[in-house]
């Protein structure tokens, strides 16, 4: 080979190398973007179901309260059938409620223990009463189910 044919190959080399380093680097970039992309997708869905929760808290708190005289009113039972609506929406969106029913194990994971039964005996904590409704979004806590423990 002559010189001017090894110079040819030496910069047809550099410049293939300097070419796959570049689709590397856009490939990595792409996978970067995307990734990113979800992510502030994901943390706008949980900070708008974060601002739903609460009015969920209190639609769900009238309806404990609601008066034996107004079971069966139909204002009331719309009111009932909303709660059930917007639970469902959420469900659609994978935002699930946390399992806090009494009885259940204490999981410090998915429970936050705001009272503790002290006079209560025995080798395994379990949920006395749920205080607050807790929230997973996509398995994920964003909101932990505040509980009162005792020992079972």
């Amino acid at each position: 080979m002559t010189k001017k044919e090894q110079d040819f190959t030496r910069k047809i080399d550099e410049l293939t190398a300097d070419l796959q380093r570049t689709r590397a680097d856009f490939e990595n970039y792409r996978k970067r973007v995307d990734a990113e992309k979800a992510a502030s997708l994901e943390i706008g869905r949980s900070s708008a179901v974060l601002k739903l929760i609460p009015v969920i808290d209190n639609i769900e708190r009238a309806i404990a309260h609601l008066p034996e005289d107004l079971a069966d009113n139909p204002w009331a039972q719309g009111v009932a059938k909303l709660a059930k609506n917007l639970e469902k929406s959420l469900s659609d969106m994978e935002v699930h409620r946390i399992d806090s029913s009494v009885g259940t194990d204490f999981n410090p994971e998915l429970h936050e223990a705001i009272q503790f039964d002290e006079d209560a005996s025995g080798d395994k904590e379990v949920i006395a009463e749920e205080l607050q409704a807790g929230y997973t979004l996509n398995g994920s806590v964003i909101r932990h189910a505040m509980v009162k423990v005792t020992k079972q």
